[in-house]
């Protein structure tokens, strides 16, 4: 039987992303997300209901992931479930289930201005043409 574990969530930070490092020296970052879903009930009142997710990050991505998110930045998250498990304080046996990231895309606001608090990014050179060329050697 084939298996399959993938995770595709779209979402804001529930809070800021908290980076720490194995002794391995490997960045790891946790967030939260809400997950929001809107439709009309039957008697016609829209209604929501939210999703929390719990989620990991690794390496590069989990400082990426750091530097340039906060509290209520929206982003695109895929990756696979994990399950967590431990024994709390009380000697009860616990678990939950977490997303382990594979790739993010930061959604912007579309202000196109930095976050507050953030570094501006370089600006991307001149998109080029499919043969490198530039806007102004289109031969049309």
């Amino acid at each position: 039987m084939a298996n399959f574990n993938k995770v595709l969530l779209m979402g804001n930070l529930t809070r800021d992303p908290q980076l720490s490092y194995l002794p391995s020296q490997t960045a790891v970052v946790d967030f939260g997300l809400a997950i929001n879903r809107n439709w009309t009930s039957k008697d016609g009142q829209d209604r929501t209901e939210v999703c929390f997710v719990d989620c990991r990050a690794f390496g590069r991505q989990a400082e990426n992931i750091n530097k340039y998110l906060k509290k209520g930045s929206p982003v695109f998250v895929e990756g696979r479930l994990a399950l967590d498990s431990w024994t709390a304080q009380d000697g009860t046996k616990r678990s939950k289930h977490r997303v382990t990231v594979e790739n993010t895309r930061f959604l912007g606001r579309g202000t196109g201005q930095p976050e507050e608090g953030q570094d501006e990014v370089a600006p991307q050179a001149e998109q080029q043409g499919p043969s490198g060329a530039g806007a102004d050697d289109i031969p049309f």
